[in-house]
């Protein structure tokens, strides 16, 4: 690697510790649970003010979730001319709005505490610093298009478009979750769709007009248990490829009166596109039992399955180049039963890694953390990638 060695990337990305400590509270005290535009918004602002450093091309997208960002990033050296290598992000958390009061943002014993540090807002710095360390060692690497979205932990509704556009004509795609325990990068990703059925049936007296009634309650148990049937089947054909969680279930109202509405929410993950889209056009192909009833299937969310292929164990090659570059230990790969915004380009075949965000732990737990050590390792381990991109 060009006009850098391991002491020098190690030694500047440790230079920048404190640094990324101070920003890193900044951005988790803002607190941003997906759906509060505001907190959503305020954390990209921090994002784009720190992406001014690298002449960031930036453009703001404004919606009902908060803003979304997609900055371009001019390339360096020999390789400024070469395909763009797009960065994923997301400013939004699972976190409501008044959790610091119980989880406020501390350090201990090296490891750093707070909500949204591990998933993700650790992860938006590396992106950032990792360019710094680049540039400050004048590197050569491709440009790079950034793409930080404000509704991911709901399945994306509003900015899958715009992930998709921002897409078009990069080499690779880089995410900049949570990695696996220890460090390791997601290689894949099961599938994640999140289904309604929504049953329509007629309300009457259960006492004096039972017959006039369509109890949309009684419909849809028949409809659970018809999904049933399919998920095993399925299950039956290809072990482990499929799963299917029940979430919740709402209908009716008094025991004397037939309920005229129910409806059930299901989680549905999958390992394989095939099985994905056997499956989804088996529920989509599901018709009422009973006469007069109506049944609605309506997507909610969806992620399509990302199965690793060549591509993209070529791109986890140059990641452990990458890392012997900087003096690194391997970083290791694997398939993640998490979904993320990675499914929808990894699953179109584009080299797509995930997981370059620090090493932790809890995401979505109240002991969500980051090991500071993690971090120095993770930038410096980005600015080495991108020089062999």
């Amino acid at each position: 690697m060009d006009n850098s060695s391991p002491t020098a990337l190690l030694d500047l990305a440790g230079n920048r510790y404190d640094r990324t400590l101070e920003l890193l509270e900044r951005m988790v005290v803002t607190e941003s649970p997906t759906g509060d535009a505001e907190g959503v918004t305020s954390v990209a602002d921090q994002v784009r003010v720190l992406f001014t450093e690298h002449d960031a091309e930036v453009a703001v997208h404004e919606g009902e979730w908060g803003t979304h960002l997609v900055m371009d990033v001019p390339g360096a050296g020999e390789r400024s001319e070469a395909a763009p290598v797009l960065f994923i992000g997301h400013s939004d958390t699972v976190w409501p709005t008044g959790t610091l009061e119980k989880m406020p943002f501390r350090i201990e014993a090296g490891i750093a505490h707070g909500p949204g540090i591990f998933d993700m807002k650790s992860g938006l710095l590396i992106m950032h610093q990792g360019l710094s360390v680049s540039t400050e060692l004048g590197l050569s690497r491709p440009p790079v298009r950034v793409i930080v979205v404000g509704d991911e932990e709901i399945g994306s509704p509003s900015s899958r478009e715009l992930l998709l556009a921002s897409a078009e004509g990069v080499s690779a795609v880089l995410g900049f979750e949570s990695p696996h325990p220890g460090g390791a990068l997601k290689v894949g990703r099961l599938g994640s769709t999140r289904l309604r059925l929504q049953v329509t049936g007629r309300a009457s007296h259960a006492a004096l007009d039972p017959e006039g009634g369509v109890n949309a309650i009684e419909e849809l148990v028949d409809q659970i248990l018809a999904l049933r049937e399919i998920i095993g089947s399925a299950q039956d054909a290809a072990p482990g490829d499929v799963l299917c969680n029940v979430g919740t279930i709402a209908g009716g109202g008094k025991t004397n009166v037939v309920p005229a509405a129910a409806s059930v929410e299901v989680g549905l993950r999958f390992r394989t596109p095939e099985v994905e889209n056997q499956v989804l056009a088996s529920i989509s192909d599901l018709v009422p039992v009973r006469r007069d009833a109506q049944l609605q299937v309506q997507t909610l969310s969806q992620r399509p399955a990302w199965q690793a292929d060549a591509a993209d164990e070529e791109l986890l090659a140059a990641v452990e180049a990458a890392a012997a570059d900087a003096g690194l230990p391997t970083v290791g790969g694997r398939p993640a039963a998490g979904a993320g915004d990675t499914n929808f380009l990894g699953s179109l075949g584009l080299p797509t890694l995930d997981g370059l965000g620090p090493d932790g732990a809890g995401a979505h737990a109240d002991h969500e953390q980051v090991r500071l050590e993690s971090i120095p390792e993770r930038i410096a381990l980005l600015a080495a990638l991108l020089a062999r991109l």
